[in-house]
């Protein structure tokens, strides 16, 4: 079995997470850039936090034999700081690298005025740059929030085709599908979806722009989740080739779509800007 997990924060989990996905089936992830669980002071601490995505987490996931993109962004959180606001002029210079497979995450988590104008900015970025863009449906309201992310993507520049809306659930997932962007689901082990009920989910609205993902980071989530559903899959009764298409050949296509997805691991090499994950005398 071989796994694409669309979206986990990997600079949150330890080694020994990249060694147990590996030996779960999966090969190729994307990280998204996402808020560090308390306020960023400053720009320069997202380029530096841009640059260990492009370089220091492909170097670990190498190790592993796991391909590593990412998506960079002023993610909607900070969005209503002003202090981050300079991020948005300096997200073009990030998104020319080969690894940046999207523009995200992006989207809504209060729902403020200043969210409505960093997704507006983010989405044209994205059309400027001919990437995908990773839109995070808000936790709070998500049926309103997410409806709202419709009405902006449709008044965009970027087509639904480039537009994956993640962390939905049953009651967000006929209208994602109707707008015609792609479709992503968090699998967490309390909260969001767990296995079973996205398997309900896939059983009443198919394996089309289905994307399933971990969205593993700092809390309590569990970087396994996308092959406890391909497992949940199968026990449901869905072939092996229905669960390819959900866990690899969904996320390629999208992701693909930005002409940079590279699906074999970079050879691992021993150092890291003369860093390497051993510790003492190995």
């Amino acid at each position: 079995m071989r796994i694409f997990d669309p979206h986990i924060h990997m600079t949150s989990r330890t080694t020994d997470d990249y060694e147990a996905m590996y030996a779960a089936g999966v090969r190729a992830l994307v990280e998204p850039s996402f808020w560090l669980g308390q306020p960023r002071t400053s720009p320069e601490s997202f380029f530096d936090y841009f640059d260990s995505l492009l370089g220091w987490e492909p170097f670990r996931a190498a190790q592993y034999g796991i391909a590593h993109h990412c998506t960079v962004a002023l993610n909607p959180k900070e969005a209503n700081d002003p202090r981050c606001l300079p991020v948005l002029d300096a997200l073009p210079r990030f998104l020319v690298k080969d690894n940046v497979v999207a523009v995200g995450e992006i989207g809504y988590d209060s729902m403020t005025p200043a969210e409505d104008t960093a997704l507006a900015t983010q989405l044209q970025l994205a059309a400027d740059h001919g990437l995908p863009a990773l839109v995070h449906t808000p936790h709070r309201d998500k049926l309103t929030g997410m409806r709202r992310t419709i009405d902006v993507v449709r008044e965009s520049a970027l087509d639904p085709e480039l537009v994956l809306l993640d962390h939905l659930n049953e009651t967000t997932v006929k209208e994602a599908a109707d707008s015609g962007c792609w479709l992503g689901f968090s699998i967490y082990p309390d909260t969001k979806m767990d296995e079973d009920r996205m398997v309900a989910v896939l059983k009443a609205h198919g394996t089309e722009k289905m994307l399933v993902n971990s969205a593993a980071d700092w809390g309590k989530s569990d970087p396994l989740k996308t092959r406890r559903t391909a497992d949940a899959m199968l026990a449901a009764g869905f072939t092996a080739d229905d669960v390819d298409q959900v866990l690899w050949r969904n996320p390629v296509a999208f992701y693909g779509r930005s002409g940079r997805l590279q699906l074999d691991a970079a050879a691992p090499g021993d150092l890291h800007e003369g860093n390497s994950i051993l510790r003492g005398g190995e």
